[in-house]
């Protein structure tokens, strides 16, 4: 039963209040969780979502919504308030149940699990630099699909931020291009409470922010009252009037409303505690009981009519926009809903017999431009990038664009900036129309991998193509080639690793990375040139299932069998026919992609590695990951330290990534394996040969 009324016209300081009670009730209910941020940013979050937040409630994926993301996304019950009361489908009981089991309202705004969410948040800084991203998709798609008289693409970005997002140097990444590409339509509110968990931040953070974001080439207001209804709705007006990115910094007080906690470190992530919360409600003038809100209070907040009103007043201008232009409004359907163009199954087929016919010697980032040069024609969602490396990557094709300030275009030079780039690509993918992918060398994945994980954990459809795959790019030396790095992204849920090891596989990775809706994908490329490897047609339509019988023993029933990725499945092809001399009959499987085998049918993993044969693993990496697959009686060819300066060759020789020891190691495996079981004397070691 709802309170007794507080007003007939609720002030907007009660509106506000709603939130703010909303959130502690909520985080002192779960005994967890940060109050702080909701409560003092209240207000800002009133003005914007009441007056200017253009929504649907009753839509949550209407294509022409404005986007709004909460960087700092430990302040997620001011969220899951707003998106309850303004009428999604985010009932009471969900908000009494936050952070617990199976609830949709989690710790943390999570995309795909409330309605409403833009993007999943809670690491400092990725909210902002995916904002990046939803602009950009905004801006291009406007020059792409609006036409005069039409802007079916118009809408806007807003950001809530704190000084933990600004601390984290992603944001520089983030903010800088944004500036440089002049995305006007990206508005973000700083939340400078000066507090963050450990204290006053003076102590860590200095900086001018309003100097570094002009510096940036930002419109920056300055010194507005967080507080204040009217000056926030003035600033918000003067940022949707500017023509570059907008910082609105607010001050504020952390924790706003409670009485011996507010503007402390205490109410930044904890809760309030019973006492502080009725003192805080007797503060704010808040008289209704916990997880209760006014009728008149709950009418203002509704945004239901309001937003159907909305969508109802674009799907008209949509449906005379797809009178006037077809094809385009067809197009502009299909991209939003991520559905792939007409023919697409025939032409990528095409490409993969194609690829298959062919027996050029080439590096697989070479092939990965073949791939694109054939594929992104038919492809307009194709959203390329490179962290500066476009050269190396081999990541523009012919018909690339560059983005800038005043063009729009297919290919976003990120310039050296890896972990802004895989963000921004997931604000990309997140927002709808494009398909991004983006380059750089694999050893500089470590830059980028939390958002390689967010992409993994939203299962967004973003590729990253990560070149210079191992000691095989040379004289660069250790520290740019990758040891760990394969086996550390293959560890990482929902991402599939493809290292192809010639044209075809690097053809079927591509299109297996463009079809999946399910998550990210991991292309690794070689530098060095790979020769193609001979398949039938039916082997070939093997290629996909991640993991296949590449070469099949001489004799009907394999001793032994390869399993190899990359440059190294040359290496296995070799040792098998070497050993085939000596009589020994050994299977080799190429495995590109481990995730991609591991979802087949039992049934057919049985028949690539059948139990009771002994398996050897050769990958130019740490030989760890391959265990799951060899067991205890196989064995790994593997690198399990760094490598060296010298050209490519020499390395392979001087590390005994070789045919000659891979064949040694199948012999000595075989030879073990013959042998009775000994009683046990201690731990066993796993059988290898590395260069430790």
């Amino acid at each position: 039963m709802n309170a007794p009324s507080l007003a007939l016209s609720p002030s907007r300081a009660a509106l506000a209040n709603a939130l703010r009670a909303l959130a502690m009730d909520a985080v002192e209910q779960a005994n967890s969780g940060h109050p702080g941020m909701p409560m003092g940013m209240a207000d800002i979050a009133e003005v914007l979502w009441r007056h200017h937040l253009r929504h649907n409630p009753a839509n949550p994926r209407w294509a022409d919504r404005d986007r709004f993301v909460v960087s700092n996304g430990h302040g997620s019950m001011l969220l899951y308030a707003l998106l309850h009361l303004t009428g999604y489908d985010l009932p009471m009981e969900q908000i009494r149940r936050f952070r617990q089991l199976h609830s949709v309202t989690p710790g943390h705004p999570e995309y795909g699990l409330t309605p409403g969410v833009e993007t999943t948040t809670g690491p400092l800084g990725q909210g902002l630099a995916n904002a990046v991203g939803m602009a950009l998709a905004e801006r291009l798609l406007a020059a792409e699909f609006n036409r005069p008289g039409f802007d079916i693409v118009d809408h806007r970005t807003y950001v809530l931020l704190g000084d933990g997002c600004l601390m984290e140097g992603i944001s520089h990444e983030a903010a800088s291009l944004a500036g440089t590409l002049g995305l006007r339509k990206l508005v973000c509110l700083y939340d400078d409470n000066g507090i963050s968990i450990d204290g006053h931040v003076s102590g860590w953070f200095s900086d001018d922010t309003p100097r570094r974001f002009r510096a940036y080439g930002w419109n920056v207001i300055e010194a507005v009252d967080g507080h204040d209804a009217d000056a926030i709705d003035a600033a918000l007006k003067r940022a949707q009037a500017a023509g570059h990115p907008t910082l609105i910094c607010c001050k504020t007080v952390i924790g706003k409303g409670a009485p011996n906690k507010a503007g402390s470190h205490d109410v930044h992530g904890a809760p309030l505690g019973q006492k502080e919360v009725a003192a805080a409600r007797a503060s704010l003038g808040w008289a209704s009981p916990p997880f209760e809100v006014p009728d008149e209070i709950r009418a203002a907040w509704d945004a239901r009519s309001r937003g159907a009103a909305m969508e109802a007043n674009w799907s008209e201008r949509f449906q005379a926009y797809s009178r006037a232009h077809p094809q385009l409004a067809l197009e502009f359907v299909r991209r939003m809903a991520g559905e792939l163009p007409p023919g697409w199954a025939e032409r990528s087929a095409a490409l993969v017999r194609d690829a298959a016919a062919r027996n050029d010697k080439v590096a697989t980032r070479k092939a990965s431009r073949n791939a694109l040069e054939a594929l992104a024609s038919s492809l307009p969602e194709l959203i390329g990038g490179s962290a500066d490396l476009t050269g190396s990557n081999l990541t523009a094709w012919s018909r690339s664009t560059t983005v800038t300030a005043d063009t729009a275009g297919n290919y976003i030079h990120y310039g050296v900036r890896e972990f802004g780039m895989a963000a921004i690509m997931n604000g990309l993918a997140l927002h709808g129309g494009l398909l991004p992918y983006g380059g750089t060398f694999l050893v500089f994945s470590d830059y980028a991998r939390n958002a390689l994980r967010m992409a993994a954990l939203m299962r967004l459809r973003s590729i990253f193509v990560l070149t210079h795959d191992s000691i095989g790019l040379g004289e660069d030396g250790p520290t740019h080639q990758p040891i760990e790095h394969a086996a550390a992204l293959r560890l990482i849920p929902r991402m599939d690793v493809w290292r192809p090891c010639d044209a075809l596989e690097t053809q079927v990775a591509w299109i297996a990375a463009i079809e999946r809706r399910d998550g990210p994908s991991c292309l690794l490329l070689s530098r060095q040139n790979l020769p193609a490897q001979p398949r039938d047609a039916a082997v070939c339509s093997q290629v996909q299932r991640g993991g296949y019988i590449l070469a099949e023993a001489p004799s009907s029933t394999p001793q032994a069998v390869i399993i190899a990725t990359g440059s190294e499945v040359e290496l296995a092809m070799q040792a098998q026919r070497q050993l085939a001399l000596e009589g020994l009959g050994v299977r080799v499987v190429s495995m590109p992609c481990a995730s991609a085998f591991d979802r087949q049918d039992a049934a057919y993993r049985e028949a690539v590695l059948p139990n009771g044969i002994p398996r050897i693993a050769v990958e130019a990496g740490v030989s760890d990951y391959w265990r799951k697959y060899v067991g205890l009686d196989g064995a790994v060819l593997g690198l399990d330290r760094f490598g060296e300066s010298a050209p490519a060759p020499q390395l392979f020789e001087y590390f005994g990534l070789t045919a000659s020891n891979l064949s040694a190691l199948v012999r000595s495996t075989l030879h073990r394996t013959a042998e009775p079981a000994a009683p046990p004397t201690g731990e066993r070691s796993h059988p290898a040969l590395t260069l430790g």
